[in-house]
């Protein structure tokens, strides 16, 4: 039996201000929008090349708008992917990997599999991790 993952919940404060970072600035697709009378909306928003989407709204969550943390972004290739995002205006953190425990700067020398990161957060706090998997060197 195959258990997907297909949707997570954002809690945020103010939809229509979520849906265009999302959408404006992180790259994501909208999916839906959809309202269902004054208390109930549904906004679907998918990141490009995910089987996973992410959906804000009213009436959909009791979580604390800005409560979900470090929900991980699988890229290719980690520089670039930080550059587009900052390109959009969002604020990237710089791009560290883990050497023996420690924090070093910039992507893994050899670019292993999820060996680097970055992280962005939405505007009301919710937050991103950015993992690099699959890196090819360009020839």
């Amino acid at each position: 039996m195959d258990f997907k993952l297909e949707l997570i919940l954002l809690p945020v404060s103010d939809v229509d201000r979520a849906k265009h970072f999302y959408t404006e600035q992180a790259g994501f697709n909208l999916d839906v929008d959809h309202r269902a009378g004054e208390k109930f909306r549904v906004v679907q928003l998918t990141p490009p090349g995910s089987a996973c989407s992410v959906t804000i709204g009213t009436g959909l969550t009791d979580a604390t708008p800005g409560s979900v943390r470090g929900t991980h972004l699988v890229v290719t290739d980690i520089v670039a992917a930080c550059a587009e995002l900052a390109g959009r205006g969002v604020k990237v953190s710089d791009v560290r990997h883990l050497v023996d425990g420690e924090w070093r700067s910039g992507p893994h020398p050899d670019h292993t599999d999820y060996n680097s990161f970055a992280d962005f957060s939405d505007p009301d706090g919710n937050s991103w991790v950015i993992q690099e998997r699959g890196y090819e060197a360009m020839a």
